[in-house]
């Protein structure tokens, strides 16, 4: 069985290549140009010495440099490591180390940290720069990867490992999700019959491109034969007015933007009467904001659920459930505070943590998916990928809900030790160990408690040795100092009394963390 993500791409170029592909700033693509430029770095990666199989990690803002690197990288039968540019330096390093990546790409806002990282990772021997600038002495430049003569792409199977995205692990390391070129093209295809992609559609990627919820969309768009419209970041301002500017149909964000971009005055005074969608993921929108949202914007909504490890779409919160369900109507309405229904291709059961056998609907329990867009496994990591991936195709998800009698998804819990703030998701060890290298810490619990703007925020409750003292600013800029600045708590607690454990010594976290959740309806955010 064959399936490689250039599929998409060769699709839209043969039938439309003349129309718009790419909108970046003043830089605009048509599909057939794209084609070119993307057919030709597989010549471009073999003059670097980049061979078949070899991992090349990505460290970037979005650009249209970035969605070729997607369209291209894996489809030249390498392997893409995307990288969050939100992470500390050592992070990075470790990623790079983990995945053994041969070459690094960097744009401007990246460079120095890129060449910090070439000295510092062995595995790398080539750095190439993404930027718009002048290119730096003795670098290859994207610009010479993708000028040369087009060549064909290989005929890859549909289990060829097209990407390696690291996601936080509960156990203090990070994991690498190793994405096949199958998983990212099913995935795609879900999405578009969840949200019916068209080739009128303008999308704008303002999610973060390391973001498996946008490299998503750049294959479906593309398969339709859409616009993509790209913004470095986002900005809310920026966002309202390239909407109308640009006349952007398609939209995803998380609620924590999507309350930024209300809040912004520039909404107010932009077009934004061209958006047919907005679908939002991460976390279910409070109510308010939903009503607020709806309000404001005429459009429809889609609420997303899904993870890195099912590339990522699981279930889908439609449409038709929020205007219906606005309007009062049961069951709709009951479905606003859901992670929606399985999607097309995708089974969906809930499962006994414990046992592992399903459980009647309305009985709490794991979320358990198996579908093509499921991953291969977490990269060079047996243990943890047979911890989660049974034998018969299940992905143990670690999420906690129920189901009820239409198999709408209610998450109330998570089995993972991992908080989710403003979209993004972070595993409290890593925090922990973090704040165990402070001096004088003796115990750390770190779990997330509410948060109106962000969903959930971090907070750290810490035990000191006896005779030894800290402040609450100084443990929050040594964490910052060793882990991206989103993970570091937003406050510490100090106590004097030891931390509850269980028999086994263990901290139990639950004990300390439910007097924060005592009056929320359910323990996520």
């Amino acid at each position: 069985m064959h399936g490689t993500t250039a599929w998409p791409l060769i699709r839209a170029a043969r039938i439309w290549p003349d129309d718009e592909a790419i909108v970046d700033g003043a830089t605009r693509v048509t599909y057939g140009e794209l084609y070119a430029r993307v057919a030709a770095l597989g010549g471009g990666l073999d003059r670097c010495g980049i061979e078949a199989g070899e991992v090349v990690s990505v460290l970037a803002d979005n650009s249209a440099s970035h969605l070729e690197a997607w369209l291209g990288v894996p489809s030249h039968g390498r392997v893409i490591n995307d990288l969050n540019v939100r992470l500390a330096e050592a992070e990075l390093a470790f990623m790079i180390d983990d995945c053994g990546a041969t070459a690094l790409i960097v744009d401007d806002s990246h460079l120095d940290v890129g060449r910090s990282l070439l000295d510092r990772c062995p595995s790398v021997q080539t750095l190439i720069y993404m930027g718009g600038g002048s290119p730096p002495p003795g670098m290859t430049t994207w610009e010479r990867l993708v000028s040369g003569e087009p060549v064909a792409f290989p005929d890859l199977a549909a289990d060829t490992l097209a990407a390696i995205v690291y996601t936080g692990g509960t156990s203090g390391r990070s994991k690498g999700v190793m994405l096949s070129h199958g998983n990212l093209l099913a995935n795609a295809k879900q999405y578009t019959i969840a949200i019916k992609h068209l080739r009128s559609d303008r999308y704008l990627h303002v999610l973060p491109m390391f973001h498996v919820a946008d490299t998503s969309q750049t294959f479906a768009v593309t398969w339709a034969g859409g616009t993509h419209v790209i913004l470095p970041s986002f900005q809310p301002a920026a966002v309202a007015r390239t909407i109308e500017r640009e006349r952007i149909t398609l939209l995803q964000l998380v609620p924590t933007t999507i309350a930024m971009l209300l809040d912004d005055p520039t909404s107010d005074e932009c077009d934004l009467s061209s958006l047919r969608l907005l679908f939002y993921a991460a976390s279910p929108m409070p109510a308010e904001l939903q009503r607020r949202a709806m309000k404001r914007l005429d459009c429809e909504f889609s609420q997303m659920y899904g993870m890195t490890e099912a590339a990522p779409l699981v279930s889908h919160c439609s449409a038709e459930d929020h205007r219906r369900g606005a309007a009062g109507e049961q069951p709709y309405a009951d479905r606003l505070a859901s992670a929606g229904a399985p999607i097309v291709g995708v089974q969906v059961e809930i499962h006994d943590p414990v046992t592992g056998e399903p459980v009647p609907d309305g009985t709490p329990g794991e979320i358990w998916v198996r579908g093509p867009n499921v991953m291969l496994g977490y990269w060079n990591l047996p243990n943890e990928t047979a911890a989660v991936l049974t034998p018969d195709g299940w992905y143990r998800s670690g999420d906690v809900a129920y189901a009820d009698r239409y198999g709408y998804l209610y998450i109330v819990d998570r089995v993972k030790d991992m908080i989710v703030s403003g979209g993004e998701n972070i595993y409290s060890t890593e925090v922990e160990l973090a704040l165990y290298e402070y001096p004088g810490v003796r115990e750390v619990a770190v779990f997330g408690v509410p948060d109106p703007k962000w969903g959930e925020r971090v907070h750290a409750i810490v035990v000191m040795e006896d005779g030894r003292d800290a402040t609450a600013n100084q443990l929050i800029a040594h964490s910052r100092s060793l882990i991206a600045g989103y993970k570091t708590p937003r406050a510490v607690e100090f106590r004097t009394d030891p931390l509850p454990k269980s028999a086994a010594g263990k901290i139990l976290k639950r004990e300390v963390r439910d007097a924060y959740w005592a009056l929320e309806s359910r323990q996520v955010s």
